[in-house]
């Protein structure tokens, strides 16, 4: 029998420490968890961009380790021993720079498989996805070399430590991609555009779950409604009202475009993040914006928000 996927996306509040946030995700099934829900403004309880696929109560897939989500990392309750894989749309800070402090909290983790690290090969201004990680960790010149031995030279293994996999995901313009298939996990990818950076937009299927991440883009190049076309969920980048143009708009998708390449995908649900503070204060706005075009339910995610990706025969 055909399954037939339905989603019911929950977020039950709870309060600790100053912090109005979703609680700890349920444990059972596919989950969605919130990180980061912001972008590059310090703002009070957002994180920079950053989420966490759980199977079945185990983290699995980390996509993009802004600022401030190694803390929230540690307030779902993940560890970097559990993870399968982590994913990168771009190196931009926001999306990137808590990725040293993750890897540093491993070291009192017992991990020892490989841990695969995939995301946009590099440019004239950014490097690759391998140079990144050498940058941090490389025995000789890495700002972080005392942390070498989770990139040792291939071949060689240091005991107590596991190696971290690098990968530059290099793709044509055009092309949707499969990048990983492993143990019922699958991963696509597609370049998107986010003016002069290197920027891939991802596809993860778990099962008949399917995720689709936007990362920052403007949504102009036609790969990110084929990239999340029938998803159960696609995450996407709220950082520009509607009416924005210039170089902003060269980056950024209005709610508009978002609404367009939602309905066009045929996506279930959508989640939007990385809200900025010219967004913040406008979801009516926005969702009306998206709304003439999309008739599925939008969230408007906030920091360890966990939507529940359930799969009914």
């Amino acid at each position: 029998m055909r399954l037939l996927t339905t989603v019911a996306l929950t977020a039950c509040l709870f309060f600790r420490a100053g912090i109005a946030a979703a609680a700890a995700c349920s444990g059972h099934g596919v989950e969605l968890q919130v990180l980061g829900s912001g972008g590059p403004e310090l703002i009070s309880n957002r994180a920079s961009s950053s989420y966490l696929l759980w199977r079945d109560g185990r983290p699995s897939v980390l996509i993009d380790s802004g600022g401030g989500s190694a803390l929230r990392f540690g307030e779902s309750g993940a560890h970097v021993a559990d993870l399968d894989l982590v994913l990168f749309t771009h190196l931009h800070a926001d999306h990137s720079a808590d990725f040293p402090a993750l890897v540093k909290s491993s070291y009192f983790q017992d991990r020892s498989r490989p841990l695969p690290v995939l995301g946009p090969a590099g440019n004239a201004v950014f490097p690759s996805t391998t140079q990144f990680l050498r940058a941090f960790f490389d025995e000789k010149n890495g700002a972080f070399r005392y942390l070498s031995d989770f990139l040792p030279p291939a071949g060689r293994v240091i005991e107590g430590a596991y190696p971290l996999r690098p990968q530059n995901i290099t793709l044509a313009p055009t092309v949707i991609k499969q990048v990983y298939a492993q143990d019922g996990l699958k991963v696509s990818a597609a370049k998107l555009i986010h003016g002069g950076v290197q920027a891939l937009g991802w596809r993860v299927a778990i099962g008949d779950t399917v995720v689709a991440f936007s990362g920052d883009t403007n949504g102009d190049n036609g790969n990110l409604e084929k990239l999340a076309d029938g998803a159960t969920v696609l995450v996407a980048h709220n950082a520009v009202p509607e009416g924005v143009t210039g170089p902003v708009r060269a980056l950024h998708m209005p709610p508009s475009v978002i609404g367009r390449i939602a309905a066009s995908a045929k996506v279930q649900q959508l989640v939007l993040s990385h809200r900025m503070s010219r967004t913040l204060g406008r979801e009516h706005d926005t969702q009306m914006e998206i709304e003439k075009n999309y008739a599925g339910t939008i969230r408007f995610a906030d920091d360890l928000d966990c939507y529940s990706l359930a799969v009914e025969k």
